[in-house]
């Protein structure tokens, strides 16, 4: 890992965290380009060389895409926004896939006159729609088609996206008779199948059970005369949060939590997906950007209310909301150790909502008033998912590199808050 501690302060790679919190204030994203290497390397090795969509939902930073172009990667997108921030950051349009279950009729248009690869379609009506849209703009587009395989992910259930009460995908034993429907239209190729069945998933049984799905639904499809070129097995591969830095003077969170195993994966999963002769491509994004990202904040207040001890910071759901939307734990550290002595807080933000925490009951090394507290693994669904609720600026985001650090996004000023507003007249 990247970030570490040197003499009880936190470094990443070369440089002191300190450094730049001093040089670019809080609350501030850091990122390790060295991390992101490694993680999507270690990835490609894993599947084997087979094509990696990086999902641009867990972080877009058109800096960290072009990284990834460089490596090899495609983009996974489900936005015409994130198609646009795609080809800004160097993706062809060939590498480039287009999903999402509510997709608007502009953001069809534009994903098809971009030529993008693929769009991976949810609904039959859907299907009509880009059907249409095609024969306007004179231009055939391939489709894959997302089944719901009705498979729990064993992950939180907001996130579990394959289960059959969820809005994604289309029954299988409807699907054929799409997948028929579709083969038909002039300006439709239908390529392949879709799943994907959830995010920070640390089980590697829902993948092998996916995947023996897909083996069955394929051999289905045959039979009733349907070609399959492409399979697109979605993304999912959990990481560790809790523990995910340790170093002697850090207490230690005893139920330690589960990370996917990738040589279970690799040896159990991609043998099922290789024997049907197709071409396989994955989407992963948390396993690439999270543990490469940190989330810097400043200590404001301490606090205790009756029985409950507070550290006030200013780092709110506005930065940080995963452990509001999903009870997500981070691991929180101090940018600088000063006592061994360990205290549990509620580590909480300034706005004004009772369920404005970062984390609860949490064991931490003593702190005060201005010390600096690191949130780590939050480099995926951080500041992408990012607010300016209670008029709180979104932060900077920084890049670190060997030696070097580089500003990739500014925070933005009270200005930007009313750049877009248009007062009425009267």
């Amino acid at each position: 890992m990247h970030f570490y501690y040197k003499v009880d302060e936190l470094y990443c790679e070369n440089v002191p965290i300190r450094k730049i919190v001093e040089e670019f204030q809080t609350p501030i994203y850091i990122y390790s380009k060295a991390q992101v290497i490694e993680n999507f390397n270690l990835l490609k090795e894993s599947l084997r060389g087979h094509k990696i969509l990086y999902a641009l939902k867990a972080n877009s930073n058109p800096e960290i895409l072009k990284i990834l172009k460089d490596l090899g990667a495609g983009a996974d997108t489900v936005s015409a926004g994130e198609i646009y921030i795609a080809l800004k950051s160097g993706f062809k349009p060939s590498d480039i896939s287009f999903a999402g279950v509510g997709k608007y009729d502009e953001e069809i248009k534009f994903a098809i006159e971009n030529d993008v690869f693929s769009l991976n379609v949810e609904n039959e009506e859907e299907i009509y729609i880009i059907a249409k849209l095609a024969e306007n703009l004179n231009k055939k587009v391939r489709l894959l088609i997302r089944i719901n395989p009705d498979i729990d992910a064993r992950t939180h259930p907001y996130i579990s996206t394959g289960i059959k009460t969820s809005k994604f995908g289309i029954n299988p034993d409807e699907a054929i008779d799409v997948f028929k429907k579709a083969g038909k239209m002039p300006w439709i190729e239908v390529i392949g199948i879709h799943t994907h069945i959830g995010s920070q998933i640390t089980d590697v049984e829902p993948f092998i059970e996916t995947a023996k799905f897909i083996l069955r639904y394929i051999e289905k499809l045959e039979k009733e005369g349907i070609k399959i070129s492409h399979i697109d097995f979605g993304g999912g591969i959990g990481v560790k949060y809790k523990n995910a830095l340790k170093y002697e003077k850090l207490p230690l969170e005893n139920d330690e939590d589960r990370e996917l195993n990738l040589n279970e994966f690799s040896k159990e999963v991609l043998p099922l997906l290789e024997s049907l002769g197709c071409e396989i491509m994955f989407e992963p994004g948390r396993f690439i950007i999270a543990n490469a990202g940190i989330l810097v904040g400043k200590v404001l207040y301490k606090k205790k209310n009756r029985d409950k001890n507070f550290i006030i910071t200013d780092i709110a759901m506005t930065e940080l909301i995963r452990p509001v939307l999903y009870g997500a734990y981070h691991q929180i550290v101090p940018v600088e150790i000063k006592s061994t002595e360990i205290e549990t807080a509620d580590i909480v933000g300034p706005v004004c909502e009772t369920s404005d925490f970062i984390a609860k009951d949490r064991k931490i090394n003593k702190v005060s008033r201005g010390d600096y507290l690191a949130v780590l693994t939050s480099g995926a669904y951080g500041f992408v998912a990012s607010s300016n609720y209670n008029s709180r600026l979104r932060p900077a985001e920084i890049l670190i590199d060997g030696e070097n650090y580089y500003l990739i996004r500014s925070r933005e000023t009270f200005s930007d808050l009313l750049s877009k507003t248009i007062l009425a007249k009267k």
